[in-house]
């Protein structure tokens, strides 16, 4: 099953369970979401927009808190901007953030993550659950 059509399928049983419908405009949201990481509602906005013309801000804004609820979305809080990250395909992952130009680069890092529950076991923790968001900036933004 190719991915837009595994995320349709989780984003079609969410609605289900809680009674509401697969509408046109969440179908396009969602193919949009998925051909892009770290995307905030105003871009996705602006991207739709010339497409469906009747498409609201707050519309997309709904449908992208849906997928966070049905598992498709993560709403990542980077400086002032809420960014929404396709997590469907990604298992977890940390990130560096530039505060100068707003890039955002995703590293796995087996090493951090060894220290990290190292750190947890020594102090009698077991760790749920955790990000690791390194803020600085980019080798462009530095020249």
């Amino acid at each position: 099953m190719s991915k837009t059509l595994k995320e349709m399928d989780v984003l079609r049983q969410h609605l289900a369970k809680h009674q509401l419908k697969l509408t046109r405009q969440r179908e396009l949201i969602l193919t949009a979401f998925l051909r892009q990481e770290h995307v905030t509602a105003e871009t996705m906005y602006h991207q739709l927009a010339k497409k469906d013309p009747h498409l609201g801000l707050a519309t997309i804004y709904r449908t992208l808190n849906l997928f966070c609820e049905a598992g498709i979305a993560q709403a990542r809080h980077f400086g002032t901007q809420t960014q929404y990250d396709n997590i469907s395909h990604k298992g977890h992952h940390d990130h560096l953030i530039c505060t100068g130009c707003g890039t955002i680069v995703e590293f796995e890092n087996c090493e951090i993550e060894r220290l990290q529950e190292e750190v947890a076991t020594k102090n009698g923790f077991v760790i749920q659950t955790h990000r690791l968001e390194l803020y600085g900036l980019c080798a462009r933004c530095r020249h």
